[in-house]
C-alpha cells in the first residue's frame, strides 16, 4: 500500500487484531498475516509481531509457521504464545505452569531497556496463559518477572528480539502503549497513519464492494450499527440505503420507541421498524444451550430480512446486507484460522457466512474496535449521547436470561477449592449449579461461577480473591459477590426457558438498575452493565439476579466496575422490586477469564 508497516503473524489469539489496532493508533500501519507467509510477503515490513494463541508450542496441533521469518534479521516482538514460540525456537524451554494466570499481575522489571525503556521498577500487566517459559534461550536476558511467571519478559538486545508473556496491547496493561511504542522506535518506524486515513479508505471500500447495488442495513440503535447506517447514507446516498430495525422481543424497556425517535430526529428517517417478537420467541422456545440460542436468533434475523425484501418487492441480488459488525464479534466467533470459537455472534451464523461468500454483505467497521468506532463517530460529528451509549448485544436480553432444564449438575470438586481460598480471606465460598461462557487462554470455557460472601472487602481485595479463584480452581471461570441476602441460601436449578414473562421481569430489573446509575451520574463512568437473570431458586417462584457493571474501552478486555458500595446496595434494593428474587449478586470477574455477557 506504499506505506511503512508492521507485520503481525496470527497464531489465533483473541487479541491479534487488537495488536494491529494499537499499532495503528500509534501512527503506523499494520497488517495481519498467516504464520506460514513467505519471506517475500514480509520483506518490506519494518518489524514482526508474533501474536498470542490458544495452542501450546509443544503440542502436536500447534499452528504451523515459516521459521525463516524468524531468521530475517528484523526486530521481533512475541506476545504470550509468541513469547513462548521465541523461547522454544531459539533453544529455551516451555512447560505447563503450576497454575493459570488471568487478569492483572505485577511485573517486576529487571532492566528498563529495549521495549521497557522509560518504565518503572514495577508495572501492572494483563495476563491470560497456562504455559510459561521455564528456561531462557542463550543470548537472551531476563527483562521482567511476575509471581506466577519467572520469565515473563526476555530480550536479545543485539538482534532486537523480545518476548513478553503478558498482553501489552490491552487497555488494562496501563503502560502497554509505551511498550509497543518503544518497539516501533526500535523498528525505526515513522508515525503517519490516522483515523482520517481510515475514513478515506473505508469510503472507497464501500463504493467498490457495493458497486451498483443497494444496501439493507440492520440497525439496532447502538453506535456500531448507527454509524454503519450513517456511513452508508453518506457514501451512497439515502435513496440507495434502507435501515431495518427489528424488535426481536429481547429489547430493553422502552428501547424500540426510543431508537425509532432518535434516528428520525437525527435525519436517519430511511428506516423501517418491524415487530417480529412473536417469531423470535417461538423460535427459541425450550432452548437452553447458549450457542444454539445465538444461532437460532441469527437465523431468524435473516428470515425477517428476507420477508421484508419480499414484502417490498426488492431483488435480493441487488440488495446487500449491511451490518455494524466489529472485529471482536468476528474473532470471538472463531473468525481467524487458528482462533477458538468463544461464542457465535448473531452476525456470524452460517447463513451470514454464506452471504459473505456470495459477496452480499457489507460491514464497513469490521476491522475496528469499540474505541475506534467512537473515535470515528466523533470525527463524523455524530451526537455525544449516541457515541457514549452503553453497548447492547444484537440478541439483546436473550443472552442475559439464562435457561435450564432444572437438572442437578452435581459437585465436581470446585466447591472445596473455592471455599479454601475464600477462607484465606476470612470469607465463605461456594459454587453455583449453573454454567456461563468464559475465555481463558484464548479458548472458550463453559463453567460454573463461584460465589463468595461474608464481610465487606474493598474492590481491590475482591479482585484479588476473584483472580485467585479463577486461576487456581479448574471448572470455575467467574466469581460473584453476594449482595442480598447476607448468607447464601440453598439454590438449585429450576426448569425455566426464554419466555416473555421472564424477559419482562429482567426488563424491569434492568430499568431499575439503570435508573440508579443515571441518578448518581454514573452512566458515563460505566462502559456497560449487563443485568442477568439466573434460573436458580431456593424453592418456590424465586430466581436470582446478577449485576455486571464493567470498565472497558475495546470489549476485548474488561474489569468489573468499582461503584461505591452505597450505590451498589441501593441498586440491589431497587432491583428486588422487579420480582421475586432469592439472591442478588455482583459479578467481580474481569475479562478474561469471563466474557462480558454470560452467554
Amino acid at each position: 500500500m506504499g506505506r511503512e508497516r508492521i507485520a503481525i503473524l496470527d497464531f489465533g489469539g483473541q487479541y491479534t487484531h487488537l495488536i494491529a489496532n494499537r499499532i495503528r493508533r500509534l501512527g503506523v500501519y499494520s497488517e495481519i498475516l498467516l504464520p506460514t507467509s513467505s519471506v517475500e510477503e514480509v520483506r518490506d515490513a519494518k518489524g514482526i509481531i508474533l501474536s498470542g494463541g490458544p495452542s501450546s508450542v509443544y503440542s502436536e496441533d500447534a499452528p504451523p509457521y515459516n521459521p525463516e521469518l524468524l531468521r530475517m534479521g528484523k526486530p521481533i516482538l512475541g506476545i504470550c504464545y509468541g513469547h513462548q514460540l521465541i523461547a522454544s525456537f531459539f533453544g529455551g524451554e516451555v512447560v505447563p505452569g503450576r497454575w493459570r494466570e488471568y487478569g492483572i499481575a505485577k511485573l517486576k522489571i529487571c532492566k528498563a531497556i529495549g521495549i521497557f525503556k522509560g518504565l518503572g521498577p514495577e508495572e501492572d500487566v494483563w495476563m491470560s496463559h497456562g504455559d510459561l517459559v521455564s528456561r531462557i534461550p542463550d543470548g537472551f536476558e531476563l527483562l521482567g518477572m511476575t509471581d506466577g511467571c519467572p520469565n515473563a519478559a526476555i530480550g536479545d538486545m543485539r538482534r532486537s528480539i523480545f518476548g513478553v508473556q503478558f498482553h501489552p496491547e490491552v487497555s488494562h496493561t496501563p503502560k502497554g502503549m509505551e511498550i509497543l511504542s518503544n518497539f516501533l522506535d526500535i523498528c525505526g518506524c515513522k508515525r503517519e497513519w490516522s483515523m482520517g486515513a481510515f475514513l478515506e479508505e473505508v469510503s472507497e471500500r464501500i463504493r467498490r464492494e457495493v458497486g451498483e447495488r443497494n444496501v439493507l442495513v440492520f440497525v439496532s440503535g447502538g453506535v456500531d450499527s448507527t454509524l454503519t447506517f450513517f456511513l452508508l447514507n453518506k457514501v451512497l446516498g439515502k435513496e440507495r440505503v434502507l435501515g431495518l430495525y427489528i424488535d426481536n422481543g429481547f429489547m430493553r424497556k422502552g428501547e424500540t420507541e426510543g431508537v425509532r425517535r432518535f434516528l428520525i430526529d437525527h435525519g436517519l428517517d430511511n428506516i423501517k421498524v418491524i415487530d417480529a417478537s412473536d417469531l423470535f420467541l417461538s423460535a427459541v422456545e425450550g432452548v437452553v444451550d447458549p450457542q444454539e440460542k445465538r444461532r437460532i436468533i441469527g437465523d431468524v434475523f435473516l428470515s425477517v430480512r428476507d420477508m421484508v425484501l419480499s414484502d417490498l418487492s426488492l431483488d435480493p441480488d441487488k440488495w446487500m446486507l449491511g451490518q455494524g459488525t466489529l472485529y471482536p464479534d468476528i474473532i470471538e466467533s472463531g473468525g481467524s484460522r487458528h482462533a477458538a470459537v468463544i461464542k457465535t455472534h448473531h452476525n456470524r451464523v452460517e447463513r451470514v457466512k454464506d452471504l459473505i461468500e456470495m459477496g452480499l454483505v457489507i460491514e464497513p467497521l469490521d476491522q475496528l474496535y469499540k474505541d475506534e468506532v467512537r473515535e470515528l463517530a466523533r470525527l463524523l460529528g455524530l451526537p455525544k449521547d449516541l457515541i457514549e451509549r452503553h453497548p447492547f448485544p444484537g440478541p439483546g436480553l436473550a443472552t442475559r436470561v439464562l435457561c435450564s432444564y432444572g437438572e442437578d449438575m452435581g459437585d465436581s470438586g470446585e466447591k472445596e477449592g473455592v471455599l479454601k481460598i475464600a477462607r484465606d480471606f476470612g470469607m465463605n465460598g461456594d459454587v453455583l449449579p449453573i454454567r456461563s461462557v468464559g475465555v481463558q487462554g484464548d479458548s472458550r470455557t463453559y463453567a460454573k461461577p463461584a460465589v463468595i460472601w461474608g464481610r465487606r472487602p474493598d474492590w481491590e481485595e475482591l479482585e484479588l480473591i476473584s483472580t485467585r479463584i479463577t486461576n487456581e480452581v479448574h471448572g470455575v471461570n467467574r466469581v460473584l459477590y453476594l449482595l442480598i441476602p447476607d448468607e447464601l441460601p440453598p439454590l438449585k436449578p429450576k426448569k425455566a426457558f426464554l419466555t416473555k414473562d421472564r424477559l419482562d421481569i429482567l426488563r424491569e430489573a434492568d430499568s431499575l438498575a439503570m435508573d440508579v446509575l443515571r441518578r448518581h451520574g454514573l452512566m458515563g463512568e460505566i462502559f456497560q452493565m449487563p443485568v442477568v437473570l439466573l434460573p436458580l431458586s431456593s424453592g418456590g417462584e424465586g430466581e436470582c439476579i446478577v449485576l455486571r457493571p464493567l470498565e472497558s474501552k475495546d470489549v476485548m478486555t474488561a474489569r468489573f466496575a468499582r461503584i461505591p458500595y452505597r450505590i451498589v446496595e441501593e441498586m440491589a434494593r431497587e432491583v428486588m422490586k422487579a420480582g421475586t428474587f432469592d439472591a442478588v449478586f455482583y459479578d467481580i470477574t474481569n475479562k478474561p477469564p469471563a466474557t462480558i455477557e454470560w452467554e
